[in-house]
């Protein structure tokens, strides 16, 4: 009980961060996947990938042939992408936590092949994997 009450503060941050952890798991409905293994299904499988940052993110640079739907936006576009339901679909966002919001709903929705990209666009940029600007 002393290292507890000496260490509150940490104690508490380990508390925080893993319910954190716990209920981005609950709530989102993807698997976690890498950057090497997302374009491994972008290359072998014609996956789609599924931006879901905001506008001004997205013009500062997404993966090239990425569509673009805002997380905000995305139960009201889900259509633009029901002719993807049969392929796998890869979820961006900037780290990865909107993206597995994306993913849950997308699941809900009866999508059946939803990846989360982990860490987002920022892991694919330190890839060194191309990103554009190109709308």
């Amino acid at each position: 009980m002393d290292f507890v009450q000496q260490n509150l503060m940490w104690v508490m941050l380990a508390a925080i961060s893993g319910g954190m952890l716990v209920a981005q798991m609950i709530r989102g409905g993807g698997n976690n996947i890498g950057v090497a293994e997302a374009t491994l299904k972008l290359n072998r499988e014609d996956a789609l990938v599924l931006d879901v940052r905001e506008t001004h993110e997205w013009d500062r640079g997404h993966i090239p042939n990425s569509r673009h739907i805002a997380l905000g936006q995305l139960s009201k576009r889900l259509h633009e992408v029901e002719k993807f339901k049969s392929r796998p679909i890869i979820v961006v966002c900037a780290s990865g936590n909107r993206s597995s919001s994306a993913c849950g709903a997308l699941k809900r929705a009866g999508f059946e092949q939803v990846f989360n990209l982990s860490g987002g666009i920022g892991a694919w940029s330190e890839a060194n994997l191309p990103v554009t600007t190109k709308h």
